[in-house]
């Protein structure tokens, strides 16, 4: 197979892709502002990922977390460029101004008042660049709580999805970074939607998303129920569900497997596919409503009459009748997924210590490809020499900005 010149092979769908020509440069760490790139940089963006250096710093922190983050920065990385500089220096101040004027988006996730005291607020840019997109991405849209400290942890504690995910007394946080990744993804549609009317004004904006902001919206559905009802949501595993088989089962061998009959025609299949003539003739059990309301009896009875199957046959029956079902799978079982690897959602990409390993591209296809990886996350100031020699600096110039190899580490 052929190989770009980063070592990772050509996607497909790397053709005319809608943002090429769009260049970023994103001040970010993490998940949140990260996200929000990489989104634009799969969609053709030219992402230029400013890393810190000098002052005991060699590029994002990022790069060096472990346990439960350490896939943060292969993942969120890709396709972009890094630049290494330090911006506390006059220089490297003025070769970051030289960048952002040619740059139509500029995206950030720090501290507020971090990117003001750098001299790099969208305030302080929009006179350089009156185009400029600014995208900012916080805890909190301003308001009583933005002077607080947010991680995703947080806000799913105070924005009621810790609440609805664990069981009552017991608040859960959801098992990835919801509003980290939904909140980067909602700075890139803000980005959209500023090129769009920039295309109509000629002139850039502000967009800001947040955390907190975001979890509200994805408990809105919850929020609305109450308004409807005026039953406050009960948190997911003690609700009265819609549907009346909508669980998971332990069966053979200790396995599980979720199931889900949501309809009146799926219960009839339901029962004629095991046998169950006497619950499809049970007058009690003659519609979902019907059935939500004696879940009480009839889920332990299911149960016990669906134990002595395996998983796999039970999928093969539930596959066979078109109803819903899924095995329980961990995340790391999935690089093997036939249908990911049959449908090209998981992408060949080199990781920064040289491995090569596999990656999950968006969850979107254009004119039927996935947009793909160009390029592999970068190495801390890979392409300093390629973007500031395109700002005008000599060769002795980018090496006295960088610092790269020498100090600032490959």
């Amino acid at each position: 197979m052929l190989e770009n010149d980063e070592g990772t092979a050509p996607s497909q769908g790397q053709t005319n892709l809608p943002y090429a020509g769009i260049r970023v440069v994103e001040f970010t760490h993490m998940v949140m502002g990260p996200t929000c790139g990489l989104v634009l940089a799969d969609l053709g963006a030219e992402v230029i990922k400013v890393e810190p250096i000098g002052h005991g710093r060699e590029g994002d922190a990022t790069r060096k977390l472990r346990g439960s983050g350490a896939g943060f920065f292969p993942l969120f990385n890709r396709n972009k460029k890094s630049l290494a500089l330090d911006l506390e220096t006059p220089e490297g101040k003025e070769a970051m101004l030289r960048l952002i004027a040619t740059a139509d988006i500029v995206s950030e996730n720090f501290k507020p008042g971090t990117m003001q005291k750098l001299g790099l607020d969208y305030a302080s840019l929009k006179a350089l660049n009156p185009r400029l997109i600014y995208v900012s991405h916080k805890g909190f849209l301003p308001g009583p709580y933005d002077h607080r400290t947010a991680l995703d942890e947080v806000v799913q504690m105070m924005g009621g999805l810790a609440y609805m995910t664990g069981r009552p007394g017991d608040p859960l946080r959801a098992g990835t970074s919801v509003n980290d990744i939904m909140g980067g993804m909602f700075g890139a549609i803000g980005a959209m939607a500023a090129l769009a009317q920039r295309e109509k004004t000629g002139r850039g904006q502000e967009v800001q998303s947040a955390l907190f902001e975001n979890n509200v919206f994805l408990v809105a559905q919850h929020i609305m129920q109450f308004a409807v009802t005026g039953q406050p949501a009960a948190p997911m595993p003690a609700r009265i569900s819609a549907w009346a088989i909508y669980d998971v089962f332990q069966v053979k061998d200790g396995e599980q497997i979720f199931l889900a009959v949501v309809s009146d025609g799926a219960w009839a299949l339901f029962c004629d596919a095991f046998g169950f003539a006497d619950l499809k003739a049970d007058p009690r059990l003659a519609s979902n409503n019907d059935r939500v309301r004696e879940r009480a009896w009839m889920m332990p009875l299911l149960r016990e009459r669906l134990a002595p199957f395996s998983a796999a046959h039970l999928a093969d029956v539930f596959e066979r009748h078109a109803l819903p079902f899924a095995p329980i799978t961990r995340p790391e079982d999935l690089l093997t997924d036939p249908h990911l690897n049959a449908t090209g959602a998981l992408a060949p990409m080199t990781l920064p210590d040289g491995r090569a390993t596999q990656t999950v591209l968006l969850p979107l296809a254009l004119d039927g490809q996935r947009p793909g990886v160009r390029l592999s996350p970068p190495q801390v100031g890979e392409h300093n020499a390629e973007l500031l020699a395109e700002l005008g600096y000599d060769a002795i110039k980018i090496e006295a900005l960088s610092a790269y190899p020498s100090s600032a580490g490959a």
